[in-house]
């Protein structure tokens, strides 16, 4: 028992039921947490408490589908051996476990070796049933729901138009684009990602999606100005993953939400449903951000990844997709570090040859090695969206973590 309550169980132990009522009450009548509203979240001006009571709470944000679960929990079981002591190098010096948890403001982190759990950990009031929101992890759930429509033979092909299945974009920026182009943010649209910009691309978004007006973010994206030829010039942009929310629904005729579900969510057996922001209530899914899930659920989910998108013996995305998803390719004659909304982990150290990883901001990360069947998944509540600057080296840690379980 809890010290601060130990006094108040001995001097009222023959009232037990009476002291139950008292700290019932006491509980209930505590003011809440106040929460912070979107604009606030984007600028990072958040006290701590209030950026995590947020988070836990992210289905407040914008309007929600429900992502159903369905069936009995597949187990993730625990390793026989834990996580070894780890020691890795951020900025010349050197950091363990304790330091990453406590200076990155890791609210979860769960390890999966050989689909094995190595180490489950929660912070910052968290625990096992607080959903998290993924951020632009989501992107990457999105890219694999392509791979399962291409799969299912409900998108020909990576190399059609997008305006084959979002129509409404024809005359406009997109153009020409194809859907290999927006997975891998090649289209040539012009686009400010800055999120504490009120004039930046992706705050103006962020306008649209709190006016909460149905059918409203694919005009905004089909009358940006055009920077580039399609595929010839990467440029991060939200927006353009928002039209993935477009191609899916067009390509599937069901809701963003809906999809996952049916092609992963209902089969993975996750403990609970998920949210994932929309549009506005009954409008488009937002694909490129909003996901809202449990530590373990992004761990089966990250497992199902590793596991190169076989789910029971069936083939849920074409074979070979993830090794081309998770890869660097040639954009415009340059090398670019990105591949199919998933980001591979940057050459030089040989224990992530093959690795890459889903990110989110406010440092949101689901790591993929599939050569040593390893996923870790960190949930976290960093103080600004972009915070290199506040934290340790988070490909470092992935690694130390790795080479430790070798």
């Amino acid at each position: 028992m809890p010290p601060k309550f130990s006094i108040v169980h001995r001097l009222f132990r023959p009232r037990g039921i009476l002291v139950a009522l008292l700290l019932a009450f006491a509980a209930a009548s505590a003011p809440a947490q106040e929460l912070a509203g979107a604009r606030q979240v984007f600028d990072g001006k958040m006290f701590p408490a209030v950026e995590v009571a947020t988070f836990s709470h992210s289905d407040t944000l914008f309007p929600v589908n429900i992502v159903l679960r369905k069936g009995p929990v597949r187990s993730l079981p625990p390793a026989a051996a834990k996580l070894p002591e780890i020691h890795f190098a951020s900025d010349g010096k050197t950091y363990d476990l304790f330091d990453y948890l406590a200076y990155n403001r890791v609210a979860g982190l769960l390890i999966l070796k050989d689909g094995q759990v190595v180490l489950e950990d929660y912070e910052l009031g968290t625990g096992p049933q607080t959903r998290w929101p993924s951020f632009s992890i989501a992107k990457s759930v999105s890219s694999t729901l392509v791979g399962a429509a291409l799969q299912q033979g409900l998108i020909s092909s990576l190399d059609d138009p997008l305006t084959r299945y979002v129509p409404q974009l024809k005359g406009g920026a997109y153009e020409g684009v194809s859907v290999r182009n927006i997975l891998q943010m090649a289209s040539g649209v012009q686009w400010d990602e800055t999120y504490t910009d009120p004039k930046s691309d992706r705050r103006k978004l962020l306008e649209i999606q709190l006016a909460q007006k149905p059918g409203s973010i694919v005009p905004f994206m089909c009358a940006l100005p055009r920077a580039a030829a399609p595929g010839s010039l990467w440029h991060y942009s939200t927006g353009e993953s928002f039209l993935l929310g477009a191609l899916l629904e067009g390509a599937t005729h069901k809701p963003l939400a809906t999809f996952l579900s049916e092609t992963l969510w209902s089969r993975l057996g996750m403990e609970q449903d998920a949210t994932w922001w929309v549009e506005a209530p009954g409008a488009m899914g937002l694909a490129g951000s909003g996901l809202g899930a449990t530590l373990r659920d992004y761990a089966r989910l990250g497992l199902f990844v590793q596991q190169d998108g076989v789910l029971d013996g069936q083939r849920i995305v074409p074979q070979g997709w993830f090794r081309e998803a998770g890869a660097a390719h040639v954009i415009g004659g340059k090398f670019v570090d990105y591949g199919y909304l998933w980001w591979p982990l940057p050459a030089g150290d040989p224990i992530h040859q093959g690795a890459f990883q889903a990110e989110g901001i406010f440092g949101q990360f689901l790591y993929i090695n599939p050569s040593e069947k390893l996923v870790i998944v960190v949930l976290s509540a960093r103080p600004k969206p972009n915070s290199p600057d506040h934290i340790l080296n988070d490909a470092s840690f992935f690694a130390a973590v790795a080479r430790s379980l070798h």
